[in-house]
């Protein structure tokens, strides 16, 4: 199977242009990413999740993607990666640096409120339990919330929040709390995915539109499985790495999403 899937990226990937300078030393997308001629980055508010995508701290230009054990990604299917670290446990996979992307952006405008998501058994899981000193505990095939633990909302009590989840969501519940999106009104902060056992996801991390004609290109970014670093991905296009948004079927360098695979958070 890994055999099939090298020969495959290589084919998929053979061609590593790109259709435009890419500034090397630009510390995030906005400044490392220019889109192609005649397209245009879509405006959006200033604090929201696409802004936070957008301006997310990049690592040096062509570092390699590195695994939870400090290994290094055996096939390159990416152009950057985000400075987001992970854990040395196989915990941040797909849906998990999605999910944890989408909380680092409330965290860091303290909507703490808004910090929930479901466990693959379909329990909702708030941060705000943690924060009044409650954690759930497993026994068995069941959970339930214990108190007695240190409370706030201090950064440590967010990490052991996110570290339950990483533990008990996925794709699977990724996919059952989050609502379809119209291909036409995508925007940075949508993501493509296919819940399942294995599933995958991939983040929409840019939106770009041609004002003559109408046509939108985007950036798309994952992790992967084992536990891996958050990493943009190239496209076989010719506006490598940005890909055309079309109604279609989704090929990505390790994953083909179906048409109607795009959803959303719930607000």
């Amino acid at each position: 199977m890994k055999k099939i899937c090298l020969i495959f990226c290589f084919i998929f990937f053979a061609v590593n242009s790109f259709s435009q300078n890419i500034n090397k030393a630009g510390k995030n997308l906005l400044e490392r990413f220019e889109p192609p001629e005649s397209f245009v980055r879509k405006n959006y508010e200033s604090d929201s999740f696409a802004e936070f995508l957008r301006n997310y701290p990049l690592k040096e230009f062509n570092s390699p993607v590195l695994l939870f054990d400090g290994s290094t990604k055996w096939n390159k299917v990416h152009v950057s990666v985000f400075d987001m670290p992970i854990l040395s446990q196989d915990l941040i996979q797909c849906a998990d640096a999605v999910i944890k992307l989408y909380a680092e952006y409330l965290y860091s405008h303290k909507r703490y409120s808004e910090i929930q998501f479901h466990i693959t058994n379909g329990m909702l899981v708030p941060f705000s339990k943690y924060a009044e000193g409650f954690r759930l505990v497993a026994s068995g095939n069941t959970v339930g919330w214990k108190d007695g633990y240190k409370k706030g909302y201090d950064r440590d009590v967010f990490e052991t929040y996110l570290k339950f989840i990483y533990m008990y969501a996925g794709t699977y519940s990724l996919s059952k709390e989050s609502v379809a999106k119209n291909i036409e009104d995508i925007q940075p902060g949508n993501f493509f995915i296919y819940g399942g056992s294995p599933g995958h996801v991939v983040l929409v991390l840019d939106v770009a539109e041609n004002p003559e004609n109408g046509k939108k290109i985007m950036l798309l970014g994952q992790s992967y499985m084992p536990s891996q670093e958050f990493h943009i991905l190239k496209s076989a296009g010719k506006i490598n790495p940005w890909y055309y948004i079309e109604d279609d079927i989704l090929r990505t360098p390790e994953w083909t999403f179906q048409k109607g695979s795009l959803k959303e958070f719930s607000k």
